[in-house]
């Protein structure tokens, strides 16, 4: 196992192709085009699995980029007044803020319900 050179990430597998026409997509290059607010549908819940027993307001099923995802989250965070984080599609607000969380999703325009207890 030899050392990988950082223009190598993302290439799985593919050392030379002979055809002079391919072109290798990286994994990483296609990011999802995010969805109108009307077409979203969110998961409002409360979490506290893997959290040092503290409660965290959890919204799960947003489809689109990272940063349309970090901006809605900085406004449900500074919505509620408290922190929390934004990535991998999931966005999280410290403590049990559910129904204050669907009142400002619904408002922006998405569709988003409560799951859970």
């Amino acid at each position: 196992m030899g050392r990988k050179n950082n223009r190598d990430k993302g290439r799985s597998g593919v050392v030379y192709s002979t055809n002079s026409d391919y072109s290798y997509d990286y994994e990483g290059d296609n990011e999802e085009d995010t969805l109108a607010p009307s077409d979203q549908n969110l998961k409002v819940m409360l979490d506290k699995k893997s959290r040092g027993g503290k409660q965290v307001t959890l919204v799960e099923g947003f489809v689109g980029t990272d940063d349309d995802l970090k901006d809605l989250g900085k406004t449900l965070k500074s919505k509620c007044g408290v922190g929390g984080s934004a990535k991998d599609g999931e966005i999280l607000i410290q403590g049990d803020h559910r129904d204050k969380v669907i009142q400002i999703l619904q408002k922006e325009g998405y569709r988003a319900k409560r799951v859970g207890g």
